[in-house]
């Protein structure tokens, strides 16, 4: 696609809506609510996906709408259209009629801020159809020549770009132009009959520059064929409660799922959180220091400003152990008599906001990892999760590890294939008794699921010794 030299004629089409007509409407629609908003937004995306050695699919799509929400109280109204214009957003402010006229003042506009932490350019265009799938083509050709065991490869190329604008009906507008780009790598190795799988991916709000590096593609084929030779070697896991030490990085969405989603706001207001009403609280081992922060460079988790207009901003929700706060959107920060935080997030018009992380990690420690693994007389070292399951409520989760090996004596043992990981986030960090120095954030391919909504998000973590967690083995 070709970008204007205005992105937001993306969003006004002379003869359907104006910016006055938007600002006009929004402060007519929602003269009667607390809050809310008019939510335009464009959003153009790509992804490939090559495998079995060829070209399988090649995707385009463009998309726009808005999405009205008026907030009254506790009450909340939203209606959204594909079809950006005056009468659509007339016939959505309808819905709003059936909210109770507010009884307090309008809440204050969200803070001004001129600071951007990424490109505004679009990696749709920046980069031909035909070098793309060439990519593929090369990645796909240097991973099975890397190993004769590699059976098969699969690699996908995904990328978007958004014109977000936010318009309040207090006059407030703010504009945001958000670059996403990804790309996965996945080997299956086979020998003596036996297949097993490795994947790695990578990606951030960037341009495609970073990942058509021979350095990086490289780096990706490495990694996921290192995984599946591992795992060709894997032996049956144990079972049993055990000492585990956990990798950095990638493993943090652990503490994203288990500890993360019970630190929104909308759980802490409802009384539905493990964490609900423990402000003050000790809720962890001395050390972990927990944050959320939206406001890093290029990070996949990262956004300049929120979908309510609010800029994002680092928050410490676990301090040396100690519960400091939650993660907070408009809504239920003014009702919890609090600040928003920056994390009302959406997952495109058609959606309205909800208390959601950004990048959420833990801080490290001054513990050396090998120092760490040391200690360990028997236990396993997980070094990267797949899928898992957590309830809010309790913070029961469940992990499965999708490399991990046993540790004996101080030392890393024979790879183990089928563990996974049973407990509860609000126990788990009080358990944690080493902390490494050496934390690092995810390579930037999370995925958010919360209430039917998908967005981007960051984990991170350093190497954690957590002692006494279930492990549920096969063997």
């Amino acid at each position: 696609m070709t970008i204007p030299p205005d992105p937001r004629s993306l969003l006004y089409r002379p003869g359907l809506l104006s910016p006055e007509e938007a600002q006009a409407l929004a402060a007519e629609t929602l003269r009667a609510c607390d809050d809310g908003e008019l939510y335009l937004q464009f959003i153009a995306s790509e992804a490939f996906g090559f495998d079995d050695g060829r070209l399988k699919t090649a995707d385009y799509s463009r998309d726009a709408g808005f999405g009205l929400r008026g907030v009254s109280g506790e009450m909340t109204g939203f209606a959204h259209a594909n079809e950006i214009s005056t009468a659509a957003i007339r016939r959505a402010g309808e819905t709003l009629t059936l909210l109770d006229p507010a009884q307090a003042a309008p809440a204050p506009p969200p803070r001004r801020s001129n600071r951007h932490i990424y490109t505004e350019a679009s990696p749709l265009d920046a980069v031909p159809f035909a070098d793309k799938v060439r990519l593929l083509e090369t990645i796909d050709a240097a991973a099975r020549a890397r190993d004769p065991r590699v059976a098969q490869v699969s690699v996908s190329l995904s990328g978007s770009w958004s014109v977000v604008e936010i318009v309040r009906a207090d006059g407030f507008v703010a504009t945001d132009l958000r670059p996403l780009v990804r790309l996965n790598v996945g080997i299956v190795a086979e020998s003596n009959g036996r297949r097993e799988t490795g994947s790695f991916g990578m990606g951030g709000r960037w341009l495609y520059d970073r990942l058509f590096d021979p350095a990086e593609w490289n780096r990706a084929i490495d990694s996921a064929l290192a995984q599946a030779l591992v795992n060709l070697d894997s032996v049956a896991a144990p079972a049993g409660e055990m000492t585990v030490l956990l990798g950095p990085g990638w493993p943090g969405v652990l503490l994203h799922e288990a500890v993360g989603h019970g630190l929104e706001g909308d759980f802490n207001r409802k009384g539905t959180s493990a964490f609900s009403g423990r402000i003050g609280e000790r809720v962890g081992a001395p050390g972990v220091t927990v944050v959320d922060d939206g406001s890093i460079l290029h990070r996949r988790g990262s956004l300049t400003i929120d979908d309510e207009g609010t800029p994002t901003q680092e928050t410490v929700l676990i301090e040396d152990g100690i519960l400091k706060g939650y993660l907070q959107d408009r809504l239920n920060a003014r009702l919890m008599g609090v600040a928003a935080t920056g994390n009302g997030r959406r997952e495109s018009y058609a959606h309205a906001p909800m208390p959601r992380m950004t990048n959420t990690f833990m801080r490290g420690g001054s513990d050396d990892p090998g120092e760490l693994l040391g200690r360990v007389k028997n236990g396993i070292f997980a070094k990267s999760f797949g899928g898992g399951q957590v309830d809010i409520t309790s913070g029961k989760f469940v992990f499965s590890c999708t490399e991990a090996y046993k540790i004996e004596n101080g030392r890393l043992g024979a790879p183990i294939k089928g563990a996974t990981l049973i407990g509860d986030g609000p126990s788990v960090l009080t358990r944690v008794v080493g902390i490494g120095n050496d934390m690092c954030l995810d390579e930037g391919v999370g995925v958010c699921g919360k209430g039917g909504q998908s967005v981007p998000a960051g984990v991170g973590q350093p190497t954690l010794l957590i002692d006494g967690l279930t492990v549920g083995g096969t063997g």
